[in-house]
């Protein structure tokens, strides 16, 4: 593996690739620090340290929004929205490409097709941080909404609020989300492919040194001060391990893939017989990937927005009951990552389609019959192993809450135990290993493995 990293800086091209993304990483970090004009985010940036620092502590939507962003939310900087409006714009256009029949075709036409859907991405991109920005620089200037949304932080952000203030912060985080945009595909086309994902990735391990410095210093600190439930040393060897089989568990799962067989008849073609032979169609274990998760955290945060202004006794009791790390909410978050799975592929597998696509081509699976038995078929094999997908994803997702409510965790480090931060950095990396070895396999050079191939795929 070692020689693979030395082998990628020979050649010319790839290495020119690397050093194009790590500039464009380094762009993207300057940006996260850059506070927007008129905003001083000294004492959130102090708050939000001491809340994630506290052990027990949960984040919130706001503290997963952050650590997407790298610290440039608490910061209130140039890049706060991240490029995670560019990816809700990219969600949404492929659920409604699976609804509306003009979009469907759109995706059918081939290349100038899907530029079409991503221009009408890039166009709701801007919209949605449009009215992002708007709400953002509506909050950090009112001291009540910003308290509700930092979770009881009383401070001033905004010296001189008003209007010019709010079209300012309008305009300053729009072109900034944009403009991280632009970055995204300029690594996906000149660096090493998976620009979005890249600067997602990159602003979650920026979190990575804090959450080490706030575990060490909680494993070794007294344990009455602490309030830590192991000994020190205990405790390091039982985190090694979890994250061991963590990551292991995640690499095993994201790879995994259910190869149905599938038979090409031989036709004739002018005076040659073209055609024949076997190979097999692989369907993903995971086939949403994080999805679920976000969407199902998300969901559960609107019952806090609503009900945290109401004093009501019935309010506050759903509030507690629905509070990070409860049973109750443990329960329902699990049930919405199992109904979003399924949601997911429903909107994005078309068993029909693909065996259509397979008669047409002269393919078909041993023992089923061609057209609707054969797509019947994939849709029952894709609901069984989407199970075992959903039920992995539930139990990575409720890992970092255990763990903060059992071992008194900071959130910072429980959640790089689990939930979607490992998800997402364990799969970019595995396909940005997949860029790379593509590149030093076509030069003769070997892969990250003896073989050249990465395990889970010929």
């Amino acid at each position: 593996m070692f020689a693979a990293f030395l082998n990628s800086w020979k050649i010319p091209e790839l290495r020119k690739r690397i050093l194009f993304t790590l500039g464009i990483v380094a762009i993207v970090r300057i940006g996260a620090w850059i506070p927007c004009p008129g905003v001083d985010p000294t004492e959130l940036v102090k708050y939000i340290r001491d809340a994630q620092a506290r052990a027990g502590s949960t984040g919130g939507i706001m503290g997963l929004a952050d650590l997407f962003t790298g610290g440039a939310l608490q910061n209130c900087a140039v890049f706060a929205l991240g490029i995670m409006p560019y990816i809700t714009a990219a969600i949404i256009m492929q659920l409604l490409t699976a609804v509306i029949p003009s979009l469907e075709r759109l995706k059918q036409e081939g290349e100038t097709g899907r530029a079409k859907l991503v221009q009408y991405s890039r166009y709701m991109t801007v919209m949605i941080c449009i009215f992002q920005s708007a709400a953002l620089a509506v909050t950090v200037q009112n001291p009540d909404a910003l308290s509700r949304m930092f979770n009881g932080f009383h401070g001033t952000l905004v010296a001189a609020p008003g209007i010019p203030f709010i079209l300012l912060t309008i305009i300053t985080i729009t072109s900034g989300t944009v403009l991280l945009m632009w970055l995204g595909e300029q690594i996906t086309e000149r660096g090493i492919g998976n620009g979005a994902s890249i600067i997602i990735t990159v602003g979650i391990v920026d979190r990575l040194p804090t959450a080490i410095v706030q575990a060490w210093q909680l494993m070794f600190q007294k344990t009455e001060s602490a309030g830590a439930v192991l000994p020190g040393p205990l405790m390091v060897l039982l985190l090694l391990a979890m994250m061991v089989l963590v990551t292991a568990g995640i690499i095993a799962v994201t790879e995994a893939q259910r190869k149905i067989p599938v038979q090409y008849a031989k036709r004739v073609v002018g005076q040659k017989m073209m055609g024949g032979g076997s190979t097999f169609m692989p369907l993903r274990v995971n086939y949403s990937g994080v999805m679920p998760i976000i969407f199902a955290a998300a969901i559960l945060q609107f019952p806090q927005f609503l009900f945290s202004a109401s004093k009501l006794a019935v309010f506050q009791r759903i509030l507690q009951a629905l509070g990070e790390g409860e049973v109750l909410y443990l329960v329902i978050y699990g049930l919405m990552i199992l109904f979003f799975s399924y949601f997911w592929v429903a909107t994005q597998f078309n068993p029909l389609q693909v065996a259509d696509d397979l008669k047409k081509y002269g393919g078909y699976v041993p023992g089923i019959r061609p057209g609707r038995p054969t797509a019947e078929h994939l849709d029952h094999v894709m609901t069984r192993i989407t199970l075992a997908g959903a039920v992995f994803l539930t139990v990575i997702a409720v890992i970092p809450y255990v763990l903060r409510r059992n071992l008194h965790l900071p959130y910072l480090t429980a959640s790089f135990f689990g939930g979607t931060s490992m998800l997402i950095t364990v799969g970019v990396l595995l396909d940005t290993m997949r860029q790379v070895e593509s590149h030093l396999l076509m030069r003769h050079y070997d892969g990250f493995l003896r073989k050249g191939k990465l395990r889970g795929r010929r």
